[in-house]
């Protein structure tokens, strides 16, 4: 695997050296998928909702069935537990407890950065040729840095506010429009306070809306400079806050939670980062069949899930065909199943057969985005920390 050096130079190499593999340019996926067998991968993933527990049960019943392999969930409430714990293992020279690690954004950046991951190997996949790579190009970026090959991608996720049509007909379509709904309707919107993922995706939307150059937000950021790009952003959240639940001085923890704040009558709207959740709520009796979901007309944050096998992996080659399998036609349109999970597919139906595409049964469901916005890339990771870190500053007592 070649390697890149970063500041850490050789002292990096040293720490890896255990874990580095001979070249396998000449490693048929046969070859891989029968070292697999046999092998137990330790996939670390969030386990926050009950429809992704559910469908990662299923998959690990067919990679047992298909590749004789033991997919075990290790339950996540926070990836960052399972990328310190990859981090030490490494430093102490020991084989790893994660075979396979759900990831994207700032988590992804780290391990990159520190080399832990091991590849590339998404091109060796077979089911990688399907990925819809121009039209998602998110699928070969995430958060501004390039995937090289690293990480696999899993699924699609757009910021989609979603209420019910029957006392909101005419949802706000960008940020300002939001703030004149809330004068209109005091107390009645609000939002997760970062660091939740939803309530710092919220902020985001608000920066690239208002922020006067666009060109930064890929770009890594220093304090200085972020300080003075952000300054629009909190001339408009100090105007947006007075007129929010509890007038701003106290936000929900959790997107869970404005969810249910929604479906009692206390909140006007919700928002998610799963552009089908809403369509899945309206399934299952949670919320009416009157619900609406949008995105904003000038484009909303969007990025791409991916998998990617530590370097220290016991089980590479089954980590492979794991995320391979989760590739796979079959597999994407079971994820994608608004009665299932409804995450949205990295395939191209063009690249699919017509057996395939007829796997994708979607359709004109209530609560579905009628009108989906163009992805605005997520800004580079570095914007993250520091904006959370000024939000908590600003609002969090």
């Amino acid at each position: 695997m070649p390697l890149t050096f970063t500041r850490r130079g050789f002292a990096s190499l040293l720490a890896l050296t255990p874990f580095l593999s001979p070249a396998r340019a000449e490693e048929s996926w046969d070859d891989i998928e029968k070292q697999a067998r046999g092998q137990t991968v330790y996939f670390n993933a969030w386990a926050g909702s009950p429809q992704v527990n559910d469908y990662i049960a299923w998959a690990a019943g067919e990679l047992a069935t298909r590749h004789g392999i033991t997919l075990e969930h290790v339950k996540l409430s926070d990836t960052g537990e399972a990328v310190r714990r990859v981090r030490d293992e490494v430093k102490a020279g020991r084989q790893g407890s994660v075979d396979l690690i759900w990831i994207n954004g700032q988590n992804f950046h780290v391990m990159k950065e520190e080399q832990l991951l091991f590849g590339p190997f998404t091109g060796d996949l077979p089911n990688f040729a399907l990925v819809d790579t121009d039209g998602k190009p998110t699928t070969l970026v995430d958060f501004a840095e390039g995937t090289e090959g690293l990480e696999s991608p899993w699924g699609m996720a757009q910021l989609t506010f979603f209420a019910d049509g029957a006392k909101l007909d005419t949802p706000p379509m960008s940020m300002l429009e939001l703030l004149d709904l809330a004068r209109d309707e005091p107390g009645r919107i609000t939002y997760p306070a970062p660091p939740d993922f939803h309530g710092t995706t919220f902020v985001k939307q608000a920066l690239v809306e208002t922020i006067d150059d666009r060109a930064l937000l890929p770009l890594a950021i220093d304090k200085d400079t972020f300080t003075e790009a952000t300054q629009p952003l909190f001339e408009f959240l100090d105007q947006l806050h007075p007129y929010l639940w509890r007038e701003g001085k106290q936000f929900p923890p959790t997107q869970a939670q404005v969810t249910q704040m929604l479906s009692d009558g206390e909140l006007l709207m919700g928002l998610t980062f799963n552009p089908n959740e809403a369509a899945n709520l309206v399934s299952a009796g949670t919320l009416p069949d009157t619900t609406i979901a949008w995105q904003n007309r000038g484009g909303s944050i969007g990025n791409s899930h991916f998998v990617a096998i530590p370097i220290n992996s016991n089980s590479k080659a089954a980590a492979q065909v794991v995320a391979d399998f989760l590739l796979s036609p079959e597999a994407q349109a079971r994820k994608a199943d608004l009665k299932i999970w409804g995450d949205p597919t990295v395939l191209d139906m063009d690249k699919l057969t017509p057996a395939q595409r007829a796997l994708f049964t979607g359709g004109d469901a209530p609560g579905a985005v009628k009108d989906p916005a163009r992805t605005i890339p997520e800004p580079h990771g570095s914007w993250v920390p520091l904006l959370e870190a000024a939000w908590l500053e600003r609002y969090g007592a």
